[in-house]
């Protein structure tokens, strides 16, 4: 029996992660949920959006599942997700984008993975305004040896473990001279350990264009925080929508999977959520754990469900959708 933290989140989370849940037991997983509350409805009850409790439970588990969570703007709340890979050093964000067929999308054949560096440079949080008036604000983004290196070789593991044979290091060094310098000089030191995969570098601008113009030319993508966020998100756009991308957020002890995707507010409680997101989160999530065989069969009804193209949701299929009941229904009748 499996343990683990279940953040059910806040908007349509409760709906996607009930989905998920049903899907993974459905799968004949053993896994006691230990369903914690954060976010809003945290805020709410407790006062704090990131409760001890759930703190806690992470540590304990040491494997958790996260609906998406609210972050309320300019309430002086911290966000739960930085605060979460802080807590517990999740230092590796890892972000695939695969397509499926009976999706559309602006390409197809597309399976990349995005290794992006999740606790440094600019969302390391430290940013101030500079004058009383509030008339201009400075953040700084630090980028160390440690932190460049322990990610590169995550990349690099990664790469060796799932039979990738490229990684692409993403970079700003011809502007950002010193933090993105360090980041690519660290770069070339640890592909030399590397010599069975093929090593190259593009700068950030230069690289979304071409994932937009050519993006089968790409494996294994390795960049530092914020240039990981945006082009995790581009990636998504050119396989179907931030509807199918899961992530996962992994450290030295702790390892938290979650969708990319808000919490969609606006659609809360309606029964229109797409829950692939969080469905394929729940597979990188079984992974982890040794669950492989499930996890394999889990993606292959997720995949079925999608080429038939029957029962998706609005997103996929805005003629003639179904409900995110009716989707996870029928990805658990794929199962059996």
């Amino acid at each position: 029996m499996h343990r683990v933290t279940l953040i059910p989140g806040d908007g349509i989370g409760p709906s996607i992660s009930e989905a998920t849940t049903r899907i993974i037991d459905a799968a004949g997983v053993k896994i006691h949920w230990d369903t914690v509350e954060a976010g809003l409805s945290a805020i709410d009850k407790y006062r704090d959006p990131l409760p001890p409790n759930v703190i806690e439970s992470i540590k304990a588990n040491k494997v958790a599942l996260k609906g998406p969570l609210t972050t309320p703007v300019g309430s002086g709340f911290r966000s739960v997700n930085v605060a979460l890979r802080k807590e517990f050093d999740l230092y590796s964000n890892v972000r695939p984008a695969r397509s499926f067929e009976g999706v559309p999308a602006r390409y197809e054949g597309i399976d990349l993975v995005i290794v992006r560096e999740n606790t440094e440079e600019f969302y390391a949080g430290i940013e101030h305004y500079i004058d009383p008036s509030r008339s201009a604000a400075e953040t700084i983004g630090i980028v160390t040896r440690m932190g460049s290196e322990r990610i590169l070789r995550y990349a690099y593991e990664y790469a060796r473990k799932h039979g990738r044979k490229k990684v692409t290091t993403v970079h700003k060094a011809n502007i950002l001279k010193y933090t993105g310098g360090l980041f690519l000089d660290v770069a070339h030191e640890v592909a030399k350990h590397y010599p069975d995969i093929v090593s190259n570098d593009k700068i950030v601008d230069n690289m979304a264009m071409q994932m937009v113009t050519n993006p089968h030319q790409f494996d294994v993508i390795v960049t530092t925080n914020l240039f990981g966020d945006i082009l995790s998100d581009l990636a998504s756009g050119l396989v179907g929508g931030l509807g199918l991308a899961p992530g996962a957020n992994i450290g030295y002890e702790v390892a938290l999977f979650e969708a990319v995707h808000g919490s969609a507010p606006d659609i809360a409680g309606k029964n229109l959520a797409n829950p692939c997101a969080l469905v394929l989160a729940g597979v990188m999530m079984l992974r982890h754990i040794g669950e492989e065989s499930a996890a394999d069969r889990i993606e292959n009804a997720v995949s079925t469900v999608l080429k038939e193209g029957k029962y998706v949701t609005a997103d996929l299929k805005p003629a003639a959708p179904v409900g995110t009941t009716e989707m996870t229904q029928a990805i658990i009748n794929k199962l059996k």
